[in-house]
């Protein structure tokens, strides 16, 4: 279906200007962020927003998931095309030390009970005002396109199972099947730019438990013991290897190792050790074999150490590869940059997203794309001083990306992307 004109996306986005709630809403979710899963407070300010606005809400999809439907028949009656725009809601357990007028002072309890400070040290405050302002500007214009908008509100994304959660409560069966999805990601690059590209975009993870079964004892006799800490030490270092020595030079994998528990003593041998570790890729086929090189490893140094049974391997907190349609993600950048937006050639991201669990629950395709958020005169400057590995990362409890024109460029490329796959409404 041939998309909305030029003149009914600008007047689409005219309505921008009249959105004065932008900022209080957006500092609002920024001063009081809630861990994964607990994100009622934000879910309850989405849904009733969107309510307000007309949309068909439905509420605790996979625990705090909101999800908005806006129904727009073109004008002979044809029901349009279905186009899904996701945000994610929760904070970190971080410490914010921006020293922003709006920056967090709450705290959280996790699901281990444990409390902690929280910060929205990814961004989700501004994914949430994002979608927010053109799920408005989209019902407001719905005289200028044709078909189903759906807005999804997204917990917990930062452990991996927000997604997954909402397909697995029967997000399928509940919501219009969508032709495409699309996200978008604030990140630390220069505000007002966005940055897009084909293929693979931010990596697959995987994290593996290993338990290591030695033979317990006294630390001043190990000769009467299998030591699993040695056995831990020596698969820790024999992990280098698995990079360097799988891989070829252009193939991408990382393997990080990054808890190593055992002993509650210095004198005590223990009889187990424990490694968590993370696994990155861009490709399955490098993935899989990523994994039998850790199996071989791990099970190779407890033969030879004697231990008397084979280690155990978990795989947990699966996230998938997130791996943009090449269509998609082409008729997105031609939009943008029809309007006059900023957009770049992006880079392959190592970090990982459970976004792309929504699209593959119905089997179609997506596009995912960041948003620069770095203050201009503040990048521009640390670029020119060879300096750009200052601007501090997500995750970081100093990232504070610019209001301005961070929070308008958002809104403009989640509706001019949404738009791109609408139909008219003639």
């Amino acid at each position: 279906m041939t998309p909305p004109t030029r003149e009914a996306v600008d007047a689409v986005l005219a309505g921008l200007p009249a959105l004065d709630w932008l900022e209080d809403t957006y500092t609002d979710f920024h001063a009081h962020p809630e861990l994964s899963h607990g994100e009622t407070r934000s879910a309850a300010i989405c849904a009733a927003k969107l309510r307000a606005l007309g949309y068909e809400v439905t509420e605790q999809l996979g625990g705090t998931g909101v999800v908005g439907v806006l129904r727009n028949d073109a004008a002979d009656g044809a029901s349009g095309p279905v186009v899904m725009f996701r945000a994610d809601m929760d904070g970190l357990p971080v410490r914010e030390e921006t020293g922003l007028p709006y920056a967090s002072t709450d705290t959280g309890t996790d699901r281990d009970g444990l409390e902690h400070p929280t910060m929205h040290a990814c961004g989700h405050d501004f994914h949430m005002t994002w979608l927010l302002a053109a799920a408005e500007l989209l019902a407001a214009g719905r005289e200028h396109w044709s078909g189903t908008f759906v807005a999804l509100f997204q917990p917990a994304e930062e452990t991996g199972d927000g997604a997954l959660a909402m397909v697995e409560d029967g997000l399928v069966e509940r919501v219009p099947r969508p032709e495409v999805v699309l996200g978008q990601h604030v990140g630390p690059a220069r505000a007002g730019s966005l940055h897009l590209r084909p293929g693979p975009t931010m990596s697959r993870s995987e994290n593996i438990k290993v338990v290591v079964h030695g033979k317990g004892g006294h630390g001043s006799m190990p000769h009467y013991t299998i030591d699993p800490v040695v056995v831990a030490s020596a698969i820790v270092m024999n992990l280098q290897t698995v990079v360097s020595r799988t891989l070829s030079g252009s193939e991408f994998g990382v393997v990080t190792v990054g808890l190593l528990h055992a002993g509650t003593k210095a004198n005590i041998i223990p009889a187990t050790a424990e490694l968590h570790l993370n696994i990155r890729s861009y490709d399955d086929e490098v993935h899989a074999r990523i994994v039998a090189a850790i199996t071989r490893i791990v099970n190779g140094q407890a033969a030879a150490a004697g231990c008397p049974s084979e280690p155990e391997l978990t795989f947990y907190d699966q996230v998938p590869l997130t791996d943009n349609d090449p269509e998609v993600i082409g008729r997105v950048r031609a939009a943008l940059e029809a309007v006059g937006e900023e957009v770049v050639d992006g880079e392959k991201i190592t970090g990982s997203e459970d976004f792309s669990w929504l699209p593959r629950a119905w089997g179609v395709p997506y596009a995912y794309w960041f948003v620069g958020g770095w203050d201009q005169a503040s990048y521009d400057a640390l670029e020119a001083q060879g300096r750009l590995l200052e601007v501090p990362s997500n995750h970081s409890p100093f990232f504070g990306p610019a209001i301005d024109p961070t929070l308008r460029t958002g809104v403009r490329s989640a509706v001019t992307s949404t738009l791109a796959f609408l139909g008219p409404r003639a």
